[in-house]
């Protein structure tokens, strides 16, 4: 049976192959010496010795941990029976915890906890050397130099809120400290510390609404990206700010793309319809057509891997009458869009009122412009999760279970042969005689087939003690003896044909 967490382990971002020409000259890969020396040959091949002789000694080593058959027989007392209670209660023990282990590993890498948390982000700029500022008489007029050097810094913060706390800015939480309060006091804890900033989103991009010619440093966008590869955690910040050029207000638009793991995309209108939502991932779309396809029983009988279209089919896949289960990643493409970033519209100021407004307006130097976003949260219980999984003391733990397991093997091959020699001496002790002659006759046997003087192998040559003995309870005496001779002599009656 497929499972969503089997289809998204097809989906996980691997890194690029990186060919040779991608290297710079000074990292490409140095290519082997074309001769070894003596000493590094026989350091190579001293290695795979080595290597060899401790794979070979591995496979030597006894694995069965059962006890052998026979020796509850000859064993006083329920230990044997009680070892073996033991070795099923193990079973399903190693059984659970696999499946509890394998359930957990797919919630931790595969889940989406559908939670939702609330960035407050705030957009602000300042503003210097702009004429109002340097005092010239008549703001008004246009200059057409292009080397003013007024110039704005915008900033913008972002930060999560907490569920029922509306706290402004970071800056702000230094002043409502305490002076008088101890330099010993308790820091929070690194892992309540809500995410910062970067770590919600891929790329942040500033785009102007203005013509690129009358920019004066010709920009009409910036951007920041996640370097290719990086991890959300890396290089995190809660602000950023960039400064430009202008003695003008700007409009821009702010664009957060989301980071979303796995990716989530934006489905067409008749995948839409079809799994009735409207954002998924890649895995679940593939597992939403595979569970329709099988509730519809469109799954042909004589291949598992094609279904038969319906109408709702036919029209995702230009009006194909069937389709590959293998090739349903390639067909689901063209209903996949990447989400639309978050847009945020914002005006650069640089006149008086905004960045120095007389105290009679009551309004704040450079106040800034509040958006409140929703963006997707991970599941609480991931960190435990994962910490249970990838627990360094649980690698220790199975390190020594398996040490015990070696031991018990090699007990259990001890026991297998205690058994046998009891098996001997207690055949030995009931009838000597009969023992030492099948005892003798056994070496004997061994001996021709080592020497290889075995006549058509097993003594088949009537030089066994049996063949010796005579008496009515001999060979000699049995009916198979009388009929093997009449069948030899019918047939020497026969003549031969020339």
């Amino acid at each position: 049976m497929i499972r969503k967490a089997d289809l998204e382990q097809m989906f996980r971002n691997t890194a690029p192959i990186a060919h040779p020409n991608q290297y710079p000259p000074q990292q490409q890969p140095q290519q082997p010496p074309p001769h070894h020396t003596n000493a590094q040959l026989k350091q190579a091949q001293d290695a795979e010795m080595k290597r060899r002789d401790e794979l070979r000694r591995k496979a030597k080593h006894p694995t069965n941990r059962n006890v052998p058959e026979g020796v509850d027989d000859i064993c006083i007392g329920d230990g044997v029976a009680r070892y073996r209670e033991l070795r099923d209660i193990e079973r399903t023990l190693d059984a659970t915890m696999m499946r509890k282990k394998l359930e957990a590993s797919d919630s931790v890498f595969h889940s989406r906890s559908g939670r939702t948390g609330t960035m407050r982000i705030w957009i602000s700029n300042t503003a210097e050397n702009q004429p109002w500022q340097t005092g010239q008489n008549d703001p008004d007029t246009f200059d057409f130099e292009s080397d003013t050097n007024a110039t704005y810094r915008v900033k913008i913060q972002g930060r999560l809120l907490d569920e029922g706390n509306d706290e402004g800015l970071e800056d702000e939480e230094e002043d409502e400290k305490d002076p008088d309060a101890m330099q010993d006091d308790k820091k929070p804890d690194e892992a309540q510390k809500p995410k910062p900033f970067s770590q919600f989103f891929t790329s942040i991009t500033v785009d102007f609404d203005r013509a690129k010619s009358l920019q004066p440093d010709g920009f009409t966008q910036i951007e920041w990206k996640r370097p290719e590869g990086a991890q959300p955690q890396d290089n995190p910040f809660s602000q950023i700010e960039f400064e430009r050029k202008s003695d003008e207000n700007i409009n821009v638009t702010i664009n957060l793309q989301r980071y979303q793991n796995p990716e989530i995309f934006r489905l067409s209108k008749p995948m839409a319809e079809l799994l009735d939502t409207d954002e998924e991932d890649r895995a679940g779309v593939l597992m939403g057509v595979w569970e329709y396809a099988r509730a519809q029983n469109l799954q042909q009988d004589d291949d598992e891997r094609k279904f038969a279209c319906d109408s709702k089919l036919k029209a995702l896949f230009n009006g194909a009458d069937s389709f590959y289960f293998p090739s349903l990643p390639q067909l689901i493409k063209p209903h996949l869009t990447t989400l639309p970033p978050i847009q945020l519209q914002y005006t650069i100021r640089v006149d008086k009122d905004y960045l120095a407004p007389s105290p009679e307006s009551g309004k704040q130097p450079s106040e800034p412009t509040i958006y409140d976003v929703q963006v997707a949260l991970e599941d609480p219980l991931q960190p435990l999760l994962h910490s249970i999984i990838r627990s360094k003391q649980s690698v220790d733990t199975l390190k020594q279970i398996q040490t015990i397991d070696e031991q018990i093997a090699l007990l259990m091959s001890a026991v297998g042969r205690s058994k046998a020699k009891h098996a001997f001496f207690t055949s030995m002790a009931t009838d000597p005689v009969a023992f030492v002659k099948r005892w003798f006759s056994s070496q004997k046997r061994d001996l021709e087939v080592i020497m290889g003087d075995a006549a058509r192998g097993g003594g088949e040559d009537a030089s066994g003690e049996e063949w010796r003995r005579g008496g009515a309870d001999s060979v000699w005496a049995s009916d198979t003896a009388r009929e093997s001779v009449a069948l030899w002599l019918a047939r020497q009656s026969i003549p031969k044909a020339h």
